[in-house]
């Protein structure tokens, strides 16, 4: 199966079209998403075309692909507005034998992983940094943030297909891939 990973939209409903014309062009069968999908919260700045509404409209329509997890700047209210559910800390995947735990990043991170076994993988958003990590006993992924990316990092997606991640600025080009 074929996902399509991002985070951090923060209500931009400029950078939502782009992923979502991203998710089409990706044929991806399914689109997680790792929070903070609304709102902007008091850390960040606007991001650009600001419209909360605007990109529920917009994933609603994509509400049958997509999986999505609670980030830290989400709110109860949300669930009123999404077609998706938004209250799940974490989902679990599995790659071939691995485990993929698959969470917002502001409780478990790279420096603060879960419980797991020697080779899991713990995927993030929230630092809005793209990254790729092997620990001793994990390996830590982040795709980086729609909307607001940070360090220099490219307005970026993730994609993970036959045990192959592969990074992409938000027009599809890629510029980092990993087997896993």
């Amino acid at each position: 199966m074929k996902f399509m990973i991002a985070s951090d939209i923060h209500g931009s409903a400029y950078y939502c079209e782009k992923m979502l014309a991203a998710f089409e062009r990706e044929r991806a069968e399914r689109l997680i998403l790792l929070g903070d999908i609304l709102y902007h919260g008091p850390r960040n700045d606007l991001p650009r075309d600001y419209a909360p509404k605007r990109v529920a409209e917009l994933l609603n329509r994509y509400s049958s692909s997509i999986i999505a997890v609670k980030g830290n700047c989400e709110a109860e209210v949300d669930s009123l507005m999404l077609d998706f559910s938004v209250t799940a800390e974490a989902i679990l995947l599995t790659v071939g034998e691995r485990l993929v735990y698959a969470t917002h990043g502001h409780h478990y991170g790279e420096t603060t992983p879960p419980p797991h076994k020697n080779g899991d993988i713990l995927l993030t958003g929230h630092t809005h940094i793209p990254a790729y990590t092997e620990y001793e006993t994990y390996v830590y992924v982040n795709p980086g943030s729609v909307s607001i990316p940070k360090n220099g990092s490219p307005n970026s997606y993730l994609i993970l297909e036959d045990g192959e991640l592969t990074w992409k600025n938000i027009d599809g080009e890629p510029y980092m891939a990993h087997k896993i």
